[in-house]
């Protein structure tokens, strides 16, 4: 073990002190740590969309940090620490490519995606528990994360179009679906229900072109945001307050901005 590793585990037990560590660190329970570890993995992935490596690093440190807590809370409890970790960490990597530890082959995308798909069934099958499609995928996953993987699973399974036509004809299907709705009650459960299944067909579009639907949702709020920035900038030069502006107003400045992009 690293000099570096040992000190942050070291610093995470004195955090943890009942007599001399710091009262929020000693406050904390796994529930309570959940929702700072989603924040830190989402301030990594925005660290890695703006390409802000040096932000980066420390992104990656306090991610680290949560995982370290974890472990620190699993050893006063009784139930694992770091080492049992990485231990478990190790194995399941090597157990999860014999292509790389056992048979020493390359695989093509297909093969690997094959491979993956039957190491995961057979550790499903493993745990002995009774699990009817869809158990495992954990509920809590943001929404289009978790279609994904729900279309993933479903693919393995030999339910899936062989290529994006098929998903991108169902997204058609799926518009004219929202239209007749909205056509009858745009505020109706129905309508709701339709959206929805618009939402789902996208995300399957997108799974078949090997996009992730978060990222790719990501770029495109930041770039809206970005070009808004340029809308309300635009109409401050003929001294337009932006929340004075007319949609006319907005819309030719949007106009204006995405024909200068393109040049």
């Amino acid at each position: 073990m690293s000099q570096n590793l040992q000190q942050l585990l070291a610093i995470m037990a004195k955090l943890r002190d009942p007599e001399t560590g710091c009262d929020w660190d000693k406050q904390q329970s796994f529930k309570t740590i959940v929702p700072h570890t989603l924040e830190e993995a989402h301030e990594v992935a925005d660290a890695i969309e703006k390409e802000d490596f040096v932000g980066l690093k420390d992104e990656l440190g306090d991610l680290l940090f949560q995982v370290i807590f974890y472990a620190q809370l699993g050893k006063e409890a009784g139930l694992f620490d770091f080492d049992a970790i990485m231990a478990g960490l190790n194995e399941k990597l090597v157990r999860r490519h014999p292509h790389v530890f056992e048979q020493q082959v390359s695989l093509s995308e297909a093969e690997l995606d094959a491979q993956w798909q039957a190491i995961k069934q057979a550790e499903r099958e493993s745990d002995n528990k009774s699990r009817q499609f869809g158990d495992d995928i954990v509920s809590s996953l943001p929404a289009l994360t978790r279609a994904k993987k729900i279309q993933k699973r479903a693919a393995s399974l030999g339910f899936d179009w062989p290529s994006y036509h098929g998903a991108l004809e169902k997204v058609e299907e799926e518009v004219q679906e929202v239209n007749e709705a909205l056509a009858e009650d745009p505020y109706s459960e129905h309508s709701a229900e339709e959206l929805g299944d618009l939402l789902f067909a996208t995300v399957n579009v997108i799974r078949h072109t090997k996009r992730d639907p978060e990222q790719l949702l990501r770029q495109a709020s930041n770039k809206f945001t970005n070009r808004f920035v340029q809308v309300e900038s635009v109409l401050a030069e003929k001294n337009i307050r932006l929340n004075e502006a007319s949609l006319e107003q907005m819309d030719a400045a949007w106009e204006h901005i995405k024909q200068q992009s393109k040049v």
